[in-house]
C-alpha cells in the first residue's frame, strides 16, 4: 500500500431508478472510503444514452485524494456499484450506477482490469464537461470542441 496522496477523478453515471439521488448517495459512499478525501464535486449533467438506449443519464465527476492504489480504488468502485444494484446484462445497458476511474494522478495504467486514463474519456461530453468544471487543467478547448455536438445539459442543484 502506498502512502502517497494521489488525485483520482471518478466519473459517475446512472439512468435507472432515481439517478440524481443515486449519484448523491454514491458521492457520499466515495467520500466515506478509508484513505480517501473528497476534494471537489462537479454539478450534475443530463444526457441521452451514448451508443445505447434507455432513459437519460445523470452524470457527474468527483475528485478524490487517496492513498489507495488505482486497483484498490477500482475494487472499491465496483463494490459501491454492487451495493447500488448494478447489473451488467450487456454492454452499455441501462444502469443503477456506473463508476469509472477516469484519471489517477498522471499515471498511465494498462492492465486486464483497468485502463487509466479511461479509454473513452476524451470522446464523451457527459464526462468532459463535468471534469472541466472541477479540473479545467485536464480538458482542452479542442477536446471540448470535439464533443460539442453531443447534447449535455447541466442541472441546477435540487
Amino acid at each position: 500500500m502506498s502512502h502517497t496522496l494521489t488525485s483520482a477523478y471518478i466519473g459517475l453515471g446512472a439512468n435507472l431508478g432515481d439517478p440524481q439521488a443515486r449519484l448523491m448517495w454514491a458521492m457520499d459512499q466515495l467520500a466515506a472510503l478509508p484513505q480517501c478525501q473528497p476534494v471537489a464535486r462537479s454539478g450534475l449533467y443530463v444526457s441521452a444514452p451514448f451508443e445505447a438506449v434507455g432513459p437519460d443519464f445523470i452524470n457527474a465527476v468527483l475528485h478524490l485524494q487517496t492513498t489507495l492504489s488505482a486497483h484498490e480504488l477500482l475494487l472499491n468502485l465496483q463494490h459501491i456499484e454492487l451495493l447500488a444494484g448494478r447489473e451488467r446484462p450487456y454492454r452499455n445497458a441501462p444502469r443503477t450506477l456506473d463508476l469509472d476511474l477516469l484519471l489517477f494522478g498522471d499515471q498511465h495504467i494498462h492492465t486486464a482490469t483497468l485502463q487509466v486514463p479511461h479509454p473513452r474519456l476524451w470522446e464523451r461530453a457527459f464526462v468532459l464537461l463535468p471534469l472541466a468544471e472541477i479540473a479545467p487543467q485536464w480538458v482542452t478547448a479542442d477536446q471540448l470542441s470535439a464533443v460539442a455536438g453531443q447534447p449535455v445539459m447541466r442541472l441546477e442543484p435540487r
